[in-house]
């Protein structure tokens, strides 16, 4: 018999309930080498050694020295004969030995049992003792709580020093030609008995020990004497054996029903048969009995040698079975009838069978009969069938008044839409691993109180459907789910598992109507580490400071961004986007209330220094130089011209032209020659004619505009002659000095050169800021200044 050391791990977790942890490089296998001694290159942090069928036949003190941390060591097939008493001396934490297929010879002289005070399981088995007596170092196994052994014969007193001992379980490999002495197990302290027949049937003397002394008996590799196994039984009624197993077992089905015909009537509680092969089956009905004694019956992995039977017979047989739970697992079973009467049984299991769904129903003529004497079943599992319409299925179980728990995962569902009759007792659910879509919503009993639904197809839960109002537990992982389902339609819903679905971005708003929700799990979920995820994580967050009334369950561990791509894998509790990138009004207010001051206050600024004004006489002054250079003027065009600019003014502004215009522009403060009413008109000449030869002898026309210079007639003339000239020429000049605020409507229709021009052409403003009147000549000047024919002036 070859343990593995997973094998002997998962049995220290049984036996010891202890955790084994085995990192890597502690597990040696050694095993089919050829070796013929222990080798000496055992690393030093070995925890399990495997040197299982060697050439091993003897094991000598220091062959484990280098192994101070060995927990489990297989030495069988090996044909080992001895083994020095201080062998384990230096594996003081060995805990798992298998010597089993060994040619050890004497159970009462295994002296190096003495330093092996710290094992949990041993196998003997299948060595060569011709007794069973233990001797005196079996009473120093004080942790062992599984003993597999085996020897011919077996007599009183054989076990007196492990009597002190608290076993889990006894394993008795028994071979042929046994020896076996009436109450030879009294001395055995274990709550579990394991008979393992190799070619070898039943002895009396020994089931009627097993029953008598051990809470649970299992009988392994029984192909006859069921007789025998039976006989004891009917003898033996009262027994303290509440727990029988019969396991790898071939039987015929007369002895089979009268063996469980018998097993009901005595005290044990559950009888399991287990691998079993039913030879000749039935044609015919088999007798039930009535009654039982026994509460429980499980049939698992049964399969029948004849294709020739009747499967209703046997069918009849098991659903009649007087228990309250009852059991057929990993059958091929495909159909299932109905009991003859009403049914004691309160649990049924039929999971891993091929069970179809016409189970429990019967055909007469062209109408489906229904189960009506199941009304005592408040529990059905039928998982991992052949069921495929969950609308028939309701109504196979619609007169089973009692059902409270229904279990039918691991189908291939399907729903159709048509009405479902679940019997209103309903409250557990179990549909997970059907297949199934949003759609069973409308399938459901409206007073399930709990509802498995995890890995199916589900993409929303619809809130149009009738509202569960008992519902308090709703599983809904491995779905398809992309958001969380809103609470209208489960109003006293408590837990909401949602694990492994398509949630990006949960909506925690959804969870406003959930008042009594408690426990929520939204882990594994391809979560998109956006805005939108905030309020999800401060879920999360105030869950983690017991803050919450809903407990997020696996936060932090369970929960990461998958989108975007430099955030993946990031854990969700430390991504963070401030209030400010996430609100858009708020962002906008934080953009715009400061962006909006700045330029108010810009503005008033501005107008508070007049910055307008400057900027505007700076590009007027800019533009002027820019002309001044880059305009080419033929020397023809000068011939006559006398003057830098003659000035056209109304006579209520000569005050301002002869103080601060003609102040500033002629002589050494301005350098420039002016064309002036007063001083430039020729006597003699009428106005027109001076206003001409004016005009042609001048480079430039300055007009101050004002009020009175529209209400002025000369004025207009010159304005017309000076518009004239400028088209004659070919150039723009022209230069309009606004010497107070002039509105478009305050300019007489008749004047529309003027009205034009001010639309055209930029003009200068007198500023009444003193602090201005030195940009503003410069202004003037920068406009004015050309060279003259046979004049010089510099700027």
């Amino acid at each position: 018999m070859r343990l593995s050391a997973a094998v002997l791990c998962a049995t220290a977790m049984l036996l010891g309930g202890q955790r084994c942890a085995l990192l890597p490089g502690s597990m040696v296998d050694r095993s089919s080498k050829n070796l013929s001694s222990v080798p000496g290159d055992l690393p030093p942090s070995a925890v399990s050694v495997d040197l299982s069928r060697n050439h091993i036949h003897q094991i000598h003190k220091g062959d484990f020295q280098s192994v101070p941390m060995l927990r489990f060591l297989n030495v069988s097939w090996n044909g080992l004969e001895h083994i020095d008493a201080e062998t384990f001396l230096d594996t003081p934490h060995l805990e798992y030995l298998d010597l089993s297929h060994n040619i050890l010879m004497n159970l009462s002289g295994q002296r190096y049992l003495v330093n092996a005070g710290n094992l949990v399981e041993l196998n003997l088995a299948w060595n060569m003792f011709l007794n069973m007596t233990l001797g005196e170092e079996f009473s120093l196994l004080v942790k062992l709580k599984g003993l597999t052994i085996g020897a011919r014969n077996i007599g009183v007193g054989d076990f007196k020093n492990i009597a002190r001992l608290k076993l889990q379980s006894l394993t008795l490999f028994l071979e042929e030609e046994l020896g076996y002495e009436v109450g030879s197990l009294i001395n055995v302290n274990a709550k579990r008995l394991s008979i393992v027949f190799v070619d070898q049937t039943v002895n009396s003397g020994l089931i009627s020990d097993a029953l008598s002394v051990f809470d649970e008996v299992e009988m392994r590799n029984l192909t006859e004497g069921f007789d025998d196994l039976t006989t004891q039984l009917r003898k033996k009624p009262e027994c303290r054996t509440s727990n029988l197993t019969v396991s790898d077992m071939a039987i015929d089905w007369r002895n089979l029903t009268e063996f469980l015909n018998v097993a009901l009537q005595t005290s044990i509680i559950h009888i399991s048969l287990t691998d079993a092969t039913i030879n000749k089956p039935p044609y015919f009905d088999t007798k039930v009995a009535q009654t039982a004694r026994t509460k429980t019956f499980t049939l698992r992995r049964a399969v029948v040698s004849s294709f020739f039977f009747s499967q209703e017979a046997m069918y009849n047989f098991f659903i009649n079975l007087p228990v309250q739970f009852l059991a057929v697992l990993e059958t091929s079973i495909i159909h299932m009838t109905c009991p003859e009467k009403p049914s004691p049984v309160v649990e049924i299991d039929f999971s891993s069978c091929a069970l179809s769904d016409s189970l429990f129903s019967r055909i007469k003529g062209q109408e489906t009969i229904e189960c009506e004497t199941l009304t005592n079943l408040t529990k059905l599992s039928l998982a991992d069938n052949n069921l495929k319409n969950i609308q028939l299925l309701s109504e196979r179980v619609q007169h089973m008044i009692s059902l409270q728990h229904l279990d039918l995962s691991l189908n291939s569902l399907v729903y159709d839409g048509k009405l479902c009759r679940w019997p209103p007792s309903l409250t557990v659910m179990n549909l997970s691993s059907g297949g199934l879509t949003e759609q069973v919503f409308e399938c459901l009993p409206r007073g399930l109180e709990r509802l498995d639904l995890q890995n199916n197809q589900i993409s929303v839960v619809p809130t149009s459907i009738y509202k569960l109002t008992k519902l308090s537990s709703l599983n809904l992982n491995s779905n398809r789910l992309r958001d969380l389902p809103v609470c209208n339609t489960f109003p006293m819903l408590n837990e909401l598992l949602l694990k492994s679905n398509s949630l990006h971005a949960p909506s925690v708003n959804n969870l406003e109507n959930c008042s009594i929700l408690k426990t929520l799990d939204v882990s594994h979920n391809p979560f998109t580490c956006t805005c939108s995820l905030r309020d999800f994580i401060k879920l999360g967050i105030s869950t983690e400071k017991a803050t919450s009334p809903i407990e997020l369950l696996n936060w932090p561990q369970d929960y990461y961004c998958t989108y975007p791509e430099e955030l993946r894998n990031s854990p969700l509790k430390d991504f963070w986007l401030s209030e400010v990138s996430c609100n858009v009004h708020l962002l906008a207010a934080t953009i715009l209330v400061p962006a909006g001051a700045l330029i108010i206050s810009i503005v008033l600024l501005c107008h508070h220094l007049d910055i307008p004004w400057y900027m505007s006489m700076i590009w007027q002054w800019l533009r002027a130089k820019h002309r001044a250079r880059t305009r080419q003027v033929r020397p023809e065009d000068l011939l006559g011209v006398e003057f830098h600019a003659f000035v056209s003014y109304s006579q209520h502004d000569v005050d301002w032209v002869k103080n601060f215009l003609l102040h500033n522009l002629e002589g050494s403060a301005g350098g420039l020659k002016i064309c002036h009413h007063e001083k430039n008109f020729v006597p003699g000449k009428t106005i027109v004619e001076n206003i001409m030869a004016c005009v042609e002898k001048s480079r430039r026309s300055v007009f101050i505009l004002s009020a009175h210079f529209v209400k002025s007639e000369w004025c207009h003339y010159e304005l017309y002659f000076a518009s004239h000239q400028g088209l004659s020429l070919g150039t723009d000049g022209i230069v309009l000095v606004l010497l107070e605020p002039l509105p478009q409507y305050l300019i007489p229709n008749k004047y529309y050169q003027l009205k034009s021009m001010m639309l055209r052409h930029t003009y200068l403003e007198w500023p009444q800021d003193r602090a201005k009147h030195r940009l503003f000549w410069a202004n003037l000047r920068a406009a004015l200044q050309a060279d003259l024919p046979n004049l010089s002036v510099t700027d």
